[in-house]
């Protein structure tokens, strides 16, 4: 079996979320990726938490199917090792502080001179350059700047979302990125730079409300889970005590609504609720008869005139049904890893593929695959023990 990457080098200066969630898409599809760490502590994600079996929850989801390298990049021999590590490799992926890699002599116009084949990706808050460089960027940071708040949460309260969302939009612009380049280098034979920010990737995920406010145009609200301009969309309560999201999107589905969910026919022609901008100006009144019909059902009942319908819908699940989804299951999307406590249940990546299957591999412990990195750079014994004594690795 042949996987899309077997055979690419990806060294990676990588911690948190962003690059690692790029990485580890490149190890899915056959790369072998080096995740370069600290001496003793390693990546600062792996204490982030305990949840899986003493491991950190985000450095789990993260970094399967990785080798780990410590290496103290302020020490000469330790970034002697890192550069024979890039002679062979193809991508360096890096998320250090803007501008550590280049004052290390790791930016792309030094490495390039040497390597010209070889892709640098570097991920950072805002960009290599500009005002805000040397600004700090974390996630919820992100989420601010870039207006992800101001249309997210209730009118009265802006919320960030549940999880790493500017992270993740980083992470999947990045690996993207490599992914052409490595296209492109198919065709040219050379490398590429490429500059991912934070912002950059989660403003392109807000082109809608940024576009919905064009030209000064007032902005989507903040509505919960409700959209902020298509009525009936969103969370509605059952008699049971339940709740079911449901959404609808026309004219047609809207007269389904009516006829076979509310069971009033007569409502579909009624002028307050005649289109979907007249059911948004007025949805205070609609979610009241809404909400009269459906306080008489339980959820499943509300689910059943809903599937009869051809109405969108869903349930509103937590954590603990999402781990035991019946179409997950259905789909085999589980499958089990190796980690230093033990094996743990994952995902599968998204996209099943005919031609090949994905690199499921174990979440490495901090360094160790250390040594064996090191003699296939030429270290022997003495030279190893040198570097451990010093610590350089």
């Amino acid at each position: 079996m042949i996987r899309p990457l077997d055979g690419i080098t990806v060294v990676s200066l990588e911690h948190a979320i962003a690059a690692p969630f790029c990485t580890r898409q490149l190890a899915d599809l056959g790369a072998r990726v080096i995740k370069v760490e600290r001496p003793g502590s390693g990546d600062f994600a792996r204490a982030y938490d305990t949840r899986v079996k003493g491991l950190a929850s985000h450095f789990v989801w993260t970094n399967r199917s990785k080798e780990s390298l410590t290496l103290d990049l302020k020490q000469p021999p330790a970034l002697a090792a890192l550069r024979q590590l890039l002679a062979k490799a193809d991508v360096l992926v890096q998320n250090l502080a803007p501008g550590a890699a280049a004052r290390m002599g790791l930016g792309f116009q030094a490495l390039s001179q040497a390597h010209p084949g070889l892709i640098v990706c570097d991920i950072s808050g805002y960009g290599e350059d500009g005002p805000y460089r040397d600004k700090k960027a974390y996630d919820l940071l992100i989420q601010s700047e870039a207006g992800f708040l101001s249309v997210t949460g209730t009118p009265e309260v802006p919320s960030k979302a549940g999880n790493s969302v500017a992270d993740i939009a980083a992470g999947m612009y990045a690996y993207t990125s490599i992914l052409s380049a490595l296209l492109l280098r198919g065709k040219t034979g050379k490398g590429s730079h490429i500059d991912v920010s934070m912002l950059e990737s989660l403003a392109e995920w807000m082109n809608y409300p940024m576009y919905y406010a064009f030209d000064g145009a007032p902005p989507p609200p903040r509505t919960g889970a409700s959209h902020a301009s298509i009525y009936p969309y969103g969370p509605f309560a059952a008699g049971d005590g339940g709740s079911v999201m449901l959404g609808l999107q026309n004219e047609r589905e809207w007269k389904g609504f009516c006829d076979v969910v509310l069971q009033d026919a007569a409502l579909a022609t009624d002028p307050r609720f005649d289109s979907n901008a007249r059911r948004n100006e007025n949805r205070a009144e609609l979610q009241a008869l809404i909400l009269r019909t459906f306080g008489q059902l339980s959820t499943e009942q509300v689910v059943a005139r809903l599937d009869d319908a051809q109405i969108a819908n869903a349930r509103m699940n937590d954590m603990a049904d999402l781990w035991a989804h019946p179409q997950l299951k259905a789909r085999q999307r589980w499958q089990t890893v190796g980690s230093p406590a033990g094996d743990i249940p994952a995902l599968l990546p998204p996209g099943r593929s005919n031609a090949f299957e994905y690199r499921m591999d174990p979440v490495p412990a901090v360094g160790q695959h250390t040594e064996a990195i090191l003699r296939e750079l030429g270290q022997d014994d003495d030279a190893i023990a040198a570097l451990r004594a010093s610590g350089a690795v």
